[in-house]
């Protein structure tokens, strides 16, 4: 039901069971974007048999997807604040549900890649824009930190299904039926979000800021192409200089650009809050944490230990779980004491698990492992409640998607940053069989996983100091427009 007066009802308008329904609508748009990738991951083998393609082939297979996600993330926030929301978010679906059946009828690879970044085009509107929804729904701190809590438990609940289902459907039916799944979600999330969520938007439309997009888009799509590349390529390669050139020159010219803007793209001024900072700073560590886990993960599991995707996707049921089990946790306890426990205990909970994992060899016994597990979910559970509630509480609701896109956009940068990373440490890929790397390569990147979360809990007690609360008051009132800061100060 559209808000007749366009700029959206506010959440306490809204019936309770209607506002936990719009959080359910939102998690659906989460629930197929983290599941399809997940699931891509393990149809690989298929993909690569049946359409005939290299190594390099099916890494772009994912690394295009990733690659148009992390670029337009931005600016897909920023358009949905503009535009409408609830609009944005329909769009989306239906573009990312129309990229899922192409991949399913893709003919050979290179079709695939294309339709793949069909698929992140309208992924790049459901998640920012989701969490933009929902910060407008739920308007009371205590449960919008709820929400946020439940809306971070799918990301566990994706990484538990996916595996499973994607085994299970790759075994019986074929690679193709992945993407079929996707396509009914989304039909039933388009008509859903057509009957219960009102549409919302910033108060005052913000002007269009073309080179403030371009440089966003040159500075994530170079970052993003380094790091995925480097390993393979070199980092002194010509192609891999160039693209890290360009995101360095794009990242200058947009520090000293969009503050002579009246209306950014980026909104700067936002990372005068600590704590907005340091939530920006943990979710590309510990998300780096969960590329590199999974990544290494896989290897070690398949390669090492001889399990099938199916059985590897089995074991690792305990760290999903206890992230499903966790998120909810976390966002009550973000309602009720703040973000400084769950942010302690996810660095914690990571630091701990990766460090375990560090003794791993062939013949480690199932016990220590799934320990490992069940630590590294329960710190993984934990961080993306605080992250996502400080990302967006601090600041004005008129610009939550720009505040939510650069939560998510931290995110997929840590993620691409953790494989490569890992990939760097590990040698993976450069020399020798793949068995023996495995065998001698994971301790380097498992310490590298003990260092995301050793910083993850470092910068958890940095960013909730009195110090920090500080600068996110002042931050705040500096992004408020002119008449409310006066009325704040009288």
């Amino acid at each position: 039901m559209a808000d007749p007066g366009g700029v959206g009802s506010p959440g306490r308008a809204l019936s309770p069971s209607r506002r936990r329904l719009i959080l359910g609508i939102c998690c659906m748009s989460l629930l197929i974007v983290a599941l399809d990738n997940t699931i891509v991951n393990v149809a690989l083998p298929s993909i690569g048999r049946e359409l005939h393609s290299s190594v390099s082939g099916l890494q772009w297979t994912v690394d295009a997807y990733i690659l148009v996600l992390a670029s337009l993330l931005m600016l897909s926030g920023s358009s949905a604040d503009r535009l409408g929301r609830r609009r944005t978010f329909q769009v989306g679906l239906v573009v990312f549900s129309l990229g899922s059946l192409l991949c399913s009828l893709a003919p050979s690879l290179p079709f695939l890649i294309a339709f793949r970044m069909v698929q992140a085009v309208g992924g790049s509107m459901l998640n920012p824009v989701a969490m933009s929804i929902i910060t407008n729904t739920f308007t009371e701190p205590r449960e919008r930190a709820w929400a946020i809590g439940v809306w971070g438990s799918v990301v566990g609940v994706s990484m538990a299904l996916g595996p499973v289902v994607g085994g299970l459907l790759v075994s019986t039916v074929g690679w193709r039926s992945i993407f079929w799944i996707n396509v009914p979600i989304g039909i039933a999330a388009v008509v859903l979000t057509a009957l219960f969520v009102p549409e919302s938007r910033a108060p005052k439309p913000r002007r269009l800021d073309p080179l403030g997009q371009l440089l966003v888009i040159v500075l994530l799509a170079g970052l993003t192409f380094g790091i995925i590349e480097g390993p393979a390529s070199g980092w002194a390669s010509p192609k891999i200089v160039i693209a890290f050139a360009l995101a360095a020159t794009a990242l200058v010219s947009l520090l000293l650009y969009e503050p002579r803007r009246q209306e950014p793209l980026l909104e700067l001024r936002f990372f005068r809050s600590a704590p907005f900072s340091g939530a920006s700073a943990i979710a590309v560590c510990s998300f780096a944490a969960l590329g590199g886990f999974l990544f290494l993960n896989t290897l070690y599991l398949q390669e090492l230990r001889g399990f099938t995707a199916l059985e590897a996707g089995l074991l690792t049921l305990p760290m999903a779980g206890m992230a499903v089990l966790w998120g909810p946790i976390s966002g009550r306890l973000v309602g009720g004491r703040g973000t400084r426990i769950p942010l302690v205990g996810a660095g914690l909970g990571l630091a701990l698990g990766a460090l375990m994992l560090t003794r791993v060899v062939a013949s480690t016994p199932l016990p220590w492992l799934l320990v490992a597990y069940l630590l590294f979910g329960i710190g993984f559970g934990l961080v993306n409640a605080p992250i996502t509630n400080t990302a967006v509480s601090g600041m004005p609701r008129a610009q939550a998607g720009v505040a939510a896109a650069i939560a998510s956009t931290s995110r997929q940068v840590g993620q691409s940053l953790g494989v490569a990373l890992v990939g760097v440490l590990s040698g993976v890929g450069v020399a020798g069989s793949l068995h023996a790397q495995v065998a001698h390569a994971g301790v380097g990147g498992w310490w590298l996983l003990v260092g995301c979360g050793v910083l993850t809990l470092s910068l958890g007690l940095l960013t909730t100091t009195a110090w920090a609360r500080t600068s996110a008051r002042r931050a705040a009132a500096q992004l408020m427009p002119e008449g409310e800061r006066q009325a704040v100060a009288s």
